[in-house]
């Protein structure tokens, strides 16, 4: 029983103690060097947006999709919608090929040379 109270004294009297070594010794921050691993980036080199265009009468705009799930006849109704508002205007649909990542250079080609606008869908 005797050897149970010297355990339980020491350990008590260390409890009380670790506090108070912890303030007798100074705090030391460690020391952190960072480097940065992406380096010097390039310039950034800005361009302008493109002027608006001053009426939508007698022009030709193509409403993309890009493929997303179920997106088709959700453009299908847009342009619907839009040749009811702007009837003196042409709206057509293109389904672009791949996906939003990849490149159609056939379809670009296509809107500058026949169109005067585009809004791309690129999903819901």
């Amino acid at each position: 029983m005797k050897n149970k109270r010297n355990t339980w004294s020491w350990f008590t009297a260390l409890f009380l103690l670790m506090p108070s070594l912890a303030v007798i010794s100074p705090a030391q921050e460690p020391v952190v060097t960072v480097l940065n691993p992406l380096g010097q980036p390039p310039a950034i080199i800005r361009v302008p947006m493109a002027p608006r265009i001053d009426s939508l009468e007698g022009k030709t705009f193509y409403i993309v999709d890009i493929g997303f799930t179920d997106t088709h006849q959700l453009f299908t109704e847009m342009q619907k919608l839009l040749a009811e508002k702007y009837p003196q205007t042409t709206w057509i649909v293109r389904k672009k090929i791949g996906t939003y990542f990849d490149d159609d250079p056939e379809l670009w080609a296509e809107i500058k040379e026949k169109g005067h606008g585009m809004i791309m869908g690129v999903g819901h």
